[in-house]
């Protein structure tokens, strides 16, 4: 061929596209092998989890790990507010209130025994005959006391009963009383009253008093009968005087 032949405009365009042909089963070839060396690896178990959405496993939170009495963060919560109340415990125990009422003085409380001397006490039960029932009654169980005046030397007969300190016998020994020893019994004494006024008014009462032993009765006995010696000696020089 020389150079003023023209090629064929035919025979170009066929070359081109062998060509391009060729080079397009080459890189089918190259895709085929690289999905056929895929293939040949194994499919592990991840690889199937991962296939239907699943993923590793993740750690789960601190908060996430409870046991059955609650979370990690309840408990948190519920020591940070104990601890709060704790504060607030500390906090009011310095709170002071000032009484309503302040009592500064000490309230004296009369007995009308203040202005006499006690000579004789012994504890004892004191009973009081009652006329309508024919029968014996308690009148309470205390300290039986002799008191004598300071001014005038008169002594008296006065009973307290226990926890009240109410009064159960009151009234002079005077020389119309006649100590007599109770039937049957070694430690009790009877006598007359013509003017107790334990309740108040003046009553004539009949009454008996025993003791835990006859030693202490014949005490009583002893000191009775002195007193009642010392008060007859003063109602005769009063008696006297008056006349």
């Amino acid at each position: 061929m020389t150079s003023t032949d023209v090629p064929d405009p035919k025979v170009d365009t066929k070359v081109g596209e062998t060509k391009a042909a060729d080079e397009a089963q080459v890189e089918g070839k190259k895709a085929q092998t690289g999905d056929e060396a895929r293939d040949d690896k194994p499919v592990t178990s991840s690889a199937v989890f991962s296939m239907f959405g699943g993923g590793a496993k993740k750690e789960k939170k601190e908060e996430d790990r409870g046991d059955n009495s609650g979370s990690a963060k309840a408990q948190r919560e519920a020591a940070e507010a104990a601890k709060g109340d704790e504060d607030e415990v500390e906090a009011s125990e310095d709170v002071h209130f000032e009484p309503v009422i302040k009592l500064t003085e000490k309230v004296e409380t009369k007995t009308n025994e203040e202005s006499e001397d006690q000579m004789f006490k012994m504890r004892a039960k004191l009973f009081k005959f009652v006329k309508e029932s024919s029968e014996w009654k308690e009148r309470g169980t205390g300290d039986v006391r002799l008191l004598k005046h300071k001014e005038n030397g008169k002594t008296r007969l006065v009973m307290r009963r226990d926890k009240t300190l109410k009064v159960c016998a009151n009234h002079y020994i005077v020389p119309e009383m006649k100590l007599s020893p109770n039937v049957g019994s070694d430690r009790s004494w009877v006598w007359n009253a013509a003017a107790d006024v334990s309740e108040g008014e003046p009553e004539a009462v009949t009454l008996a008093i025993r003791f835990a032993n006859s030693d202490n009765a014949n005490l009583f006995k002893d000191a009775f009968l002195k007193a009642q010696k010392d008060n007859e000696e003063l109602f005769k020089e009063a008696a006297a005087s008056s006349s």
